[in-house]
């Protein structure tokens, strides 16, 4: 790749090449939204502090106004140019765990009112993916960015992801980066009170927090306006999902229409039912559990089963919620329905 990219159509997938991350920054600095992937899931980024390029990122999305965004940043320096407060509780955290899966809400900085939905707080993480990273190096400032899908829809974990979501988006710069190591989005904390509080689980849980904060509120996840991808349906697959209880999943396979069937015991399943297999451990799941998902969508069966894993606690609490939230069992009060 030439540095004479810039003069020339936009390829829809690149390799993050020094080159093609000059060129990923040269776009955000011209208010052009571009695609990066980070360990969580692929971002779709503008510059924070562009109103009309965070615009842009609710109008390709179709993502709801009230919806805040997560800035992303290198480390704490540049975090502290878009909060107005950073505590000891946010500078122990970022040594912590940043770079890594975890946001902070904090009061608002100078940013633009859409870069955080209108409220009078900022989200804020530093990814740990080399190529986030490089990228957040050569812009300088701050990267404001959703999940790069479909409003609701699946969270994309490949570059091959995003293009099935965007194929309309022709000069959508695409960072593929690869697979994505974790697989779901980020633990968000709220720090604005006087008790840090989760808004949503991931991979840093809540036991970690704690080990870190001392007492650390963990109230059932509801729809939180401070936190993005609390929707009662997220996450979700096209198809129609249920989860379902190992002990239910042959009463609901029986005489039923074909399913795609997320399991723990693909011979379990047995034709017209099409098994998608699931590893039995947290880590492994998570990182497979969008891929799965996308992976059951492309079955053209008219339903998808998923065996709910038998662990709650630790790091499957954020995947329940995921899950939850997949196939619209999340209510109010965050429990099952």
């Amino acid at each position: 790749m030439t540095d004479r990219l810039a003069d020339s159509i936009m390829p829809r997938l690149v390799e993050p090449t020094s080159d093609a991350i000059a060129e990923a920054s040269r776009l955000l600095k011209r208010g052009q939204l571009v695609v990066f992937p980070t360990e969580t899931v692929y971002g779709l980024g503008a510059d924070t502090t562009n109103a009309k390029a965070i615009e842009l990122i609710y109008a390709l999305k179709g993502r709801p106004a009230d919806n805040p965004l997560i800035a992303h940043v290198l480390d704490d320096v540049q975090a502290r140019r878009i909060v107005a407060t950073w505590d000891d509780r946010c500078a122990v955290l970022s040594e912590q765990f940043w770079p890594g899966p975890l946001t902070l809400v904090v009061a608002r900085g100078e940013v633009p009112a859409s870069a955080t939905a209108g409220l009078d707080t900022i989200a804020v993480r530093a990814p740990r993916h080399v190529v986030a990273r490089a990228l957040l190096q050569m812009f300088g400032r701050s990267i404001s960015a959703p999940s790069a899908n479909r409003s609701g829809r699946v969270s994309p974990t490949t570059a091959g992801h995003v293009v099935a979501d965007f194929p309309e988006a022709d000069e959508l710069l695409v960072l593929d980066g690869g697979a994505c190591e974790i697989g779901i989005e980020s633990t968000v904390l709220e720090l604005t009170g006087s008790t840090p509080r989760v808004l949503r689980p991931g991979a840093i849980t809540v036991e970690r927090l704690r080990e870190v904060l001392g007492e650390v509120d963990a109230p059932p996840v509801t729809t939180q306006l401070a936190s993005p991808g609390t929707s009662l349906l997220h996450y979700a697959p096209r198809t129609p999902a249920e989860l379902v209880e190992t002990t239910q999943l042959a009463q609901r396979l029986a005489g039923g229409a074909p399913a795609a069937v997320l399991c723990f015991e693909p011979a379990s399943v047995k034709p017209p039912h099409v098994p998608v297999p699931m590893p039995r451990s947290a880590e492994p799941y998570a990182a497979r559990l969008y891929d799965a998902l996308r992976t059951a969508d492309a079955t053209g069966m008219s339903r998808i089963i998923i065996e709910q894993p038998p662990e709650t606690h630790g790091p499957w609490a954020a995947i329940h919620d995921r899950l939850r939230r997949a196939t619209g069992h999340a209510d109010r009060d965050g429990n099952d329905q």
